[in-house]
């Protein structure tokens, strides 16, 4: 499947001396370089990336640091952990006992915890964050991030503190034209989950119909990818089979790597015990 969408209105450690990658830092943030790439980690607004500039171009939506706390789901490309898209009504059942998420937006908990969270450096490529209230179970999570001249890195891996369910995923906010040149999403066939009318899945896979979307596909026969005509192409990959695209926004795009469809904690979730890990990776690679 290959759509333009121009006018429609539209979601590791560094080998750092290997890839001639360099770090700089300030209070809030550091960035890697790779030739003419960087990236730019933010940890105390989820341990986001919140730039990504490929010979000279940024790829992603991004907000100045004084706005950041503001809109925290609208920029960058940040984590979805302990959960990824929306957990209906914020509720979820796990070994007998009833849960509340916070209501973040509509009806639901969106997005996890992590994401607002402020992320701790652990290293020159790594932050980790320690989960707490509202999230019951404890547990701590960290990233890892990879840079170099073709490609960005970012694994996750999730540590659990007592028997848990978890999700993990990625939100990135593509720009929606670089050098005046309109965004191209394709990504072969896939099916798609049919959405209720309260925005969850009904656990029904479908034919995929005609966009905008807002929804969640799997069954990808291609790595999604973005075309910005003879500007700048990239490529996503991910250990993850589920893929978010939401493409409503007109600014932007998002393709959105995540371990399993929203609502998963209320039809079959993944879990994990004391100690036990769970982890994920994407990856963003470009060709110029």
């Amino acid at each position: 499947m290959n759509l333009p969408w121009a006018g429609i209105p539209i979601h590791p450690q560094i080998v750092g001396h290997d890839y001639g990658c360099s770090v700089a830092t300030s209070s809030e943030e550091f960035t890697l370089t790779a030739d003419s790439a960087s990236a730019t980690i933010d940890t105390s607004h989820g341990g986001r990336l919140a730039s990504l500039v490929v010979d000279s171009h940024e790829l992603l939506v991004t907000m100045p640091i004084e706005h950041r706390a503001g809109d925290p789901f609208g920029w960058g490309a940040y984590p979805m952990v302990p959960w990824a898209g929306r957990v209906a009504r914020g509720q979820f059942a796990f070994q007998g006992d009833q849960h509340q998420m916070p209501i973040n937006m509509g009806d639901h908990s969106l997005h996890g915890t992590g994401f607002t969270a402020g992320w701790r450096r652990v290293g020159s490529d790594a932050v980790s964050l320690t989960l707490e209230d509202p999230w019951p179970f404890g547990g701590t999570v960290s990233q890892t991030f990879e840079l170099t001249a073709s490609f960005f890195r970012c694994r996750m891996t999730v540590t659990a503190q007592q028997a848990m369910p978890v999700m993990i995923g990625w939100h990135p906010w593509f720009v929606r034209q670089l050098d005046g040149q309109e965004a191209t999403l394709s990504f072969g066939e896939a099916r798609m989950y049919e959405r209720g009318q309260d925005g969850i899945p009904t656990g029904q896979l479908i034919d995929v119909p005609d966009g905008p979307w807002d929804d969640c596909f799997t069954d990808l026969t291609e790595r999604p990818r973005i075309d910005w005509g003879d500007t700048l192409s990239i490529e996503l990959q991910s250990s993850c089979d589920h893929w978010v695209l939401y493409t409503e926004p007109d600014h932007a795009l998002c393709v959105e790597p995540q371990s399993g469809p929203p609502n998963q904690f209320n039809t079959e979730p993944d879990t994990i015990g004391p100690k036990s890990t769970f982890e994920a990776w994407y990856s963003i690679s470009w060709s110029i």
